[in-house]
């Protein structure tokens, strides 16, 4: 029996009716978030373009909700391309390319991928308003942070830096964080380097920080609370979520706050 493809399926969420039953389209994605660009594989059927539409104006409106942030942190105040359906490589479901500022999601098997590679995004788009020194092109400051990059004054970037902080070292901040020994173990079993690279630590962080709210979307963020991944410790535990949830949530409040006052 021929399997159904992904995008078709049922993706459980808990949230609000944001489109109150109707459909919308990728255009509108660029209208109300202001996405910089959207772009569908020329091998998506229509019906799967519509079905795709719906699915990505949930998420992204769930993750503004878990924010608390106006649209246009979503877009990263326009400066994010998405693209659905369109090349990709063997094995990877959604990537995030820093030349261009591309989100990218398979068409049957990027769901629940979302919020990673967003944060992957946010990871990059941040990196040069953090630091005082100029930013290598497609470096996160997540890593630049690791490097000792000398950091802007400003309260948002204390926060930021108190997550990665929390995220990346011990609590005496004298030595490497438990969840990064633990990924270099895991690094080291498979003979690579990925898991424990701070981009990555970072970004299956907020993962876990996201699906861990009271606010579900399954097409936004799956598989961190129980699947063989998350059995294997690839993200963090509970105790080191609920601190970074703290240090996140507050960081994006802040951010919103400040953008609706401007």
């Amino acid at each position: 029996m021929q399997q159904r493809p992904r995008i078709q399926r049922q993706f459980y969420r808990n949230g609000p009716p944001h489109r109150s039953g109707a459909d919308v389209s990728f255009a509108d994605l660029v209208k109300i978030f202001g996405f910089n660009s959207i772009h569908v594989g020329r091998w998506v059927s229509a019906a799967e373009q519509q079905l795709a539409a719906n699915l990505f104006f949930d998420a992204f409106a769930d993750l503004q909700c878990i924010l608390n942030v106006p649209a246009e942190v979503i877009s990263l105040r326009g400066s994010l391309a998405l693209t659905f359906g369109i090349g990709g490589q063997p094995g990877v479901c959604a990537f995030y390319q820093p030349k261009g500022r591309i989100l990218a999601l398979a068409k049957n098997a990027g769901a629940g991928s979302l919020a990673h590679e967003w944060f992957h995004a946010f990871d990059h788009y941040i990196a040069d308003k953090m630091f005082t020194a100029p930013t290598p092109s497609g470096m996160f400051a997540s890593r630049l942070w690791l490097n000792h990059a000398t950091i802007k004054p400003h309260p948002l970037n204390v926060l930021l830096e108190s997550a990665f902080s929390t995220l990346l070292l011990a609590d005496d901040k004298s030595a490497p964080s438990d969840f990064f020994w633990h990924c270099q173990q895991l690094d080291n079993t498979a003979a690579r380097l990925y898991l424990a690279l701070p981009e990555e630590m970072a970004a299956r962080a907020f993962e876990k920080v996201v699906q861990s709210q009271t606010l579900k979307n399954h097409f936004l963020v799956a598989g961190t609370l129980k699947s063989s991944a998350a059995e294997a410790g690839i993200y963090p535990n509970a105790k080191l979520t609920t601190q970074l949830s703290t240090l996140w949530l507050r960081y994006f409040e802040q951010l919103g706050q400040q953008l609706r006052q401007r």
